[in-house]
């Protein structure tokens, strides 16, 4: 087991919110970034992919990538139940919530918008939505508040280790 680097992912995020790192490709034109970006913070916390096709959570290339690297129902379903290879997390609830974390939002019918945690209030534990602040892609934002965003339901993610 490694140890997931929640300094490394967050300055990640904190360094590309408003670029494109030119190792990867910006999908905000097929229908969204933020998940993307949201798997390129959590590989510079985690630095290891798992490979296997269909199910890992893997980035090649613009056109060999894992559905889970991009896809916000993928990375969820490939992050809260891996067993296998790379990072592993769990829903949560907010007071558990630390920097490097993730959140998606539900803002239509159904989840589609995945962010990550840069900044806590200095309440510790976090208990409400204003607590949090957040940065993302797609409509890239750096240390948004949470209690901004028009989301009809959140889902916390713990990230809680790296399986190697």
């Amino acid at each position: 087991m490694l140890f997931y680097n929640r300094k490394n992912a967050t300055d990640y995020a904190l360094k590309w919110w408003n670029k494109t790192n030119p190792n990867y490709f910006n999908y905000d034109n097929l229908g969204g970034d933020c998940t993307n970006f949201i798997s390129q913070c959590l590989f510079a916390g985690s630095k290891i992919m798992n490979l296997t096709k269909t199910f890992g959570w893997y980035y090649i290339n613009a056109n060999n990538k894992s559905p889970s690297w991009t896809g916000v129902e993928y990375f969820y379903k490939f992050i809260i139940n891996n067993q296998s290879i790379g990072p592993t997390g769990k829903l949560c609830n907010i007071n558990e919530l630390e920097i490097g974390d993730i959140i998606q939002l539900n803002q239509n019918i159904f989840f589609n918008h995945s962010v990550i945690v840069t900044k806590i209030n200095k309440n510790t534990p976090p208990n409400y939505l204003h607590d949090i602040f957040v940065t993302a892609h797609s409509n890239n934002v750096k240390n948004k508040n949470l209690s901004l965003y028009n989301a009809k339901d959140f889902r916390f993610i713990k990230i809680l280790n790296i399986n190697s």
